[in-house]
């Protein structure tokens, strides 16, 4: 195959040094068009049957809000990590707990900004007077995302007007020089067009692979580019009806990933390769949307299993059925939390807790005499795989 056309360098200045900038070709791919055959059309699928299982799954379950509560913070935390956040996921649930020792901590402060900002995305797409997918509404999403801790000085909700870099110690010896600030303009409009464009050659889940790649190519931002980009890619996926809930944590299979990648993204603006960063982003929807299917099942076979054991209680109260039925949403608890969800005195929800702790569903983290936290051990445990440091 001929070398195809996906942009060009330009030679610009930045901080004294002259570099290679990168223009990426507007979407989709062309001379010659990405075409699915073969393999790649089997990639793609089993990725969306992947998704289909996916949706299912999430239908079947008595309640999806479990899911979606666990799941969206999975990504908020993996997202994050791989661009260098420390905070694991139980480190999340902890502070929404009411870890006091978490509070004002950084890492934190950019998890609970990632669901945040999804958390608006989606309220203003779902809204009929609300923003549909666009630069405008990328643009409050990053505000929201780069809102506190770290991002204050990184013009949070803007487009940037100066030149940055990714990688390496100064501009001349960068991994990668994004366009220039004065070409974003035209390039933020047609990557705009594509997503609301009907493209009757590519389907819908390829397109959002694409998007992904060119506005990680643009850069648009000083910072929080890399997490754009993923949100960017669940929020697709619902755009299209391909998911009707958050439920794919994509960046569990980027963090296994990571150099292969950068790699496909690289082959992608020096070679044109849109072929392997197509296959590439297909069998990680297929992997995680399998994955995530199967974590379905798996806590919701739990979670029926422990409200058996809990049913057969001889003490079981209606406030220790009540905490068992909330502790999928909450999976760490302390007494304060539990006197609000439960609606009952201090003393009630204290033996709701105890009651849980003898019947083996909730144990004691802290080792604290006050201020004690309990988790939903068992379910924790399958859930954070692939989010620990």
């Amino acid at each position: 195959m001929p070398p195809r056309n996906t942009g060009r360098f330009e030679r610009t200045t930045v901080a004294g040094e002259e570099v290679a900038a990168f223009l990426p070709a507007p979407l989709p791919p062309t001379e010659p068009p990405l075409t699915l055959t073969g393999p790649l059309r089997e990639r793609l699928q089993s990725a969306e049957r992947a998704l289909e299982r996916l949706e299912i799954a999430g239908e079947m379950v008595p309640s999806l809000d479990w899911f979606l509560y666990a799941f969206v913070r999975k990504e908020a935390v993996l997202s994050s990590q791989i661009e260098g956040t420390q905070a694991t996921l139980i480190d999340l649930l902890t502070f929404e707990a009411g870890g006091s020792d978490l509070e004002g901590e950084p890492d934190i402060e950019e998890v609970c900004n990632h669901l945040d900002a999804l958390e608006h995305a989606r309220t203003q797409i779902a809204d009929p007077d609300g923003l549909p997918l666009s630069m405008q509404l990328l643009n409050q999403v990053h505000a929201r995302l780069m809102r506190g801790a770290r991002g204050a000085d990184k013009h949070p909700g803007e487009v940037r007007r100066t030149q940055n870099w990714i990688g390496g110690t100064r501009p001349g010896n960068a991994a990668y020089v994004p366009p220039p600030p004065d070409a974003l303009p035209e390039l933020l409009s047609d990557f705009e067009k594509y997503i609301h464009a009907p493209d009757q050659t590519l389907p819908p889940l390829v397109r959002a692979g694409l998007l992904h790649v060119q506005f990680e190519a643009i850069h648009p931002y000083l910072d929080g580019n890399g997490r754009i980009g993923r949100l960017l890619v669940t929020l697709l996926l619902e755009h299209w009806n391909l998911l009707s809930a958050p439920l794919l944590y994509l960046s569990l299979f980027f963090k296994r990933h990571r150099d292969i990648y950068y790699e496909r993204l690289d082959a992608v603006r020096h070679q044109g390769d849109w072929e392997s960063w197509t296959d590439f982003f297909l069998e990680g929807v297929a992997t995680i949307a399998g994955e995530a299917t199967a974590t379905a099942r798996d806590l919701f076979a739990l979670v029926t299993e422990d409200r058996s054991r809990v049913l057969a209680m001889d003490d079981a109260s209606l406030g220790a059925l009540r905490l068992f039925e909330d502790l999928p949403r909450h999976p760490i608890v302390g007494s304060s939390q539990v006197v609000g969800r439960i609606q009952s005195s201090k003393p009630t929800a204290n033996r709701a807790i105890q009651a849980m702790d003898a019947a083996g569903v909730l144990v004691e983290i802290t080792g604290k005499r006050r201020d004690r936290q309990w988790a939903y051990q068992r379910y924790l445990d399958r859930l954070r795989a692939g989010t620990e440091l």
